[in-house]
């Protein structure tokens, strides 16, 4: 293999490279094209918005019977800045300005049944199940409520209470709120909902099942009737359905979550039905499912320690069990996107496919309808966690002040409620704030993914790029000009060049200080997988060591007595020219950025300090916030898919 002398050129201050000394400007290039009468300003440089694609209200089964009444309505509320009410009996707002786009996403599977399950005037409320939840001589809610949660996972629904008219009705109703909502060029309300697929997990263990879950987004125009796991519960006969979308004029994508949880399965070596992987089974997954969400309350699906033992940032939010249960899982490379970007190389040099060439993005898959995005300020996924930090178990139980004796045997809800994030935020860019615009950026994969700040990210890559560039005011149009965005392909190349990667990003002004910018490369050679770490951009204008590839000690802390930070070194921005010293144009491999921020306070943390006790010793008690971009691909072979 050839080697490169790599080289990173950081930028010390963002006055050095572009006119204007607003950082968050400078990132988002202003618009140069003019507007149609009455349509949106068009950035054609594109600017940075942050949204939600996975939240749910009442209208989700498993949010309704926790004591969730928040509507759609309401969640369209909370994500443009207003206040709605918590379940537990206080208001909860965001922190920062209002969002730029939102997706509520109810589960599929029963849309709205069960509220009327608990409705006098309708039908469904006198049926047995209903008074076996709902009724005045309920005995066992809670395992009457499971029989609906198990149909989930083998799509054999319970008939007395599968009403599709209803279902019809409910989103129909889903459908008219983001119409409501939805302001081109301030507020984009998009329509969704959530394919909540499960299989089984074999064994003799307690009952748990892999997580399968897509959130399904419209474009535009959704259509009258949605599909769900009670359809079928096979992820590919959504493709197939969301295909014949796409030919009625409906265009519409799936975004696969929480694959931390999935037993191996979101990105395994056959399809769903246990056949062989083919290059018509990658295009099919590749055309439905352009982007992966790595990051939620329920944890990072980035990758693991296990699995990544030589990256010193891969244990961050691990979440440890399948959704719902008390068992744990194990870590396999069907479970996380970097080592599914692996598998999909390996196939690409292979096979000539590539099933796995998805994009990032985040998003908060709150069941309260609103995302809990800020670590000092947590109320959990559902209303049993907000309701207290002893029931989330960040302070010790019964009033103690110490951990000592507190070792009791945790319920399920404890269990879950210590390992839930404040997590995750989606970005892309896009030309203006349209569902047009935002979703054709998605289906592009010009996305990254936040555990929450409102950091931005730009990542691009061309054979034709300077270290000079990094000055430039028209760093933007050169860019875009001359290479590809995250998301995009590189060529291969003839020669022995290594194509030049631009790497920026800027911090969230409300949020910590950025403490350095990463490459993460991940490449095939010969039928062995590979993956290295490059810090490209340090705080305070430092370089990364020539060996270890890593940035000095910024001189960062925090106290977790009181939550206070000392900044160090910390950056408002990084900004680097970077070229991979171990480049081999004959080899394939992708890369994409991560860039991390100081550490904080952990939610849980936050909690302990207000309490005025010590944090829970089983916790992380800091972390460092972070932010993914979607890669970049270079062809080492000729034979290319999936483009």
């Amino acid at each position: 293999m050839s080697k490169y002398l790599g080289w990173v050129i950081p930028a010390l201050a963002l006055a050095a490279c572009a006119p204007s000394t607003n950082i968050a400007n400078d990132i988002d290039a202003s618009a140069t094209a003019q507007p149609a009468r009455g349509a949106p300003a068009a950035n054609p440089l594109r600017n940075a918005y942050f949204g939600d694609v996975h939240v749910h209200t009442s209208n989700s089964f498993d949010a309704y019977i926790f004591g969730v009444r928040a509507t759609p309505d309401d969640a369209y509320k909370f994500a443009k800045g207003e206040a709605i009410r918590h379940p537990a009996g206080y208001d909860i707002k965001l922190s920062g300005p209002p969002l730029d786009f939102l997706a509520v996403t109810d589960h599929g599977e029963y849309l709205g049944v069960v509220p009327a399950m608990n409705t006098p005037s309708s039908p469904l409320s006198q049926t047995a199940i209903a008074q076996s939840v709902f009724g005045a001589n309920a005995t066992d809610p809670g395992n009457s409520f499971l029989r609906v949660g198990i149909t989930v996972v083998t799509g054999e629904e319970i008939a007395e209470i599968y009403d599709r008219d209803l279902i019809d009705s409910v989103w129909a109703a889903t459908i008219d709120s983001a119409e409501r909502n939805n302001e081109p060029g301030k507020f984009t309300a998009f329509s969704g909902y959530e394919f909540t697929a499960m299989m089984a997990v074999p064994g003799d263990g307690p009952p748990a099942a892999g997580n399968l879950h897509r959130n399904v987004i419209f474009r535009g125009e959704a259509p009258q009737r949605l599909f769900s796991t009670l359809d079928s519960t096979n992820p590919e006969d959504l493709w197939t359905w969301m295909e014949g979308q796409r030919s009625e004029g409906r265009d519409v994508l799936a975004i696969p979550h929480n694959s931390n949880a999935s037993n191996g399965e979101m990105f395994a070596l056959q399809t769903y039905n246990g056949e062989p992987l083919t290059a018509a089974y990658a295009d099919k997954r590749m055309r439905n499912e352009p982007l992966v969400e790595v990051s939620q309350v329920k944890g990072t699906s980035e990758t693991s320690p296990t699995l990544s033992p030589n990256d010193e940032w891969a244990d961050f939010e691990q979440y440890e069990y399948f959704v719902g249960g008390t068992t744990k899982t194990t870590p396999s490379a069907g479970d996380f996107v970097r080592p599914a970007y692996k598998r999909g190389l390996a196939l690409q040099e292979t096979e000539g496919f590539n099933p796995y060439k998805f994009g990032l993005i985040s998003s908060s898959d709150t069941h309260v309808a609103a995302a809990s995005l800020v670590e000092e300020f947590h109320w959990g996924k559902t209303p049993q966690d907000g309701a207290s930090p002893e029931g989330r178990r960040s302070v010790p139980p019964n009033g103690a002040k110490t951990w000592d004796g507190a070792e009791d045997p945790r319920t399920r809800r404890e269990i879950t409620a210590t390992q839930f994030s404040s997590s995750g935020l989606a970005g892309v860019w896009a030309e203006s704030n349209t569902r047009e615009a935002i979703f054709d950026a998605m289906k592009r994969k010009e996305t990254f993914g936040t555990s929450g700040p409102r950091m931005k990210v730009r990542f691009f890559a061309s054979m034709d790029y300077t270290p000079a560039m990094l000055a430039d005011a028209a760093l933007l149009e050169r860019a875009y000009d001359a290479g590809v965005p995250m998301g995009g392909q590189l060529a291969k190349v003839s020669g022995d060049a290594a194509p030049g990667f631009l790497v920026w990003a800027v911090r969230d002004p409300m949020s910590a200080p950025l403490q350095r910018a990463q490459v993460v490369k991940v490449w095939t050679d010969g039928g062995e997988t590979h993956e290295a770490i490059h810090d490209v951009a340090c705080s305070g204008g430092a370089l990364p060591d020539a060996a270890t590839h890593r940035c000095p000690d910024n001189g960062a802390s925090v106290d977790i007595f009181d939550c206070r930070t000392e900044p160090g070194a910390g950056a408002d921005e990084l900004k680097a020219y970077w070229q991979d010293p171990d480049f081999d144009a004959d080899l394939e491999a992708a890369y994409y950025v991560r860039v991390l921020e100081n550490p904080t306070c952990r939610w849980s943390t936050w909690d302990a300090v207000r309490n005025g006790t010590p944090p829970n010793p089983e916790l992380h008690t800091t972390l460092q916030e972070r932010a993914w971009s979607s890669p970049i691909w270079y062809a080492g072979f000729d034979r290319l898919t999936n483009q």
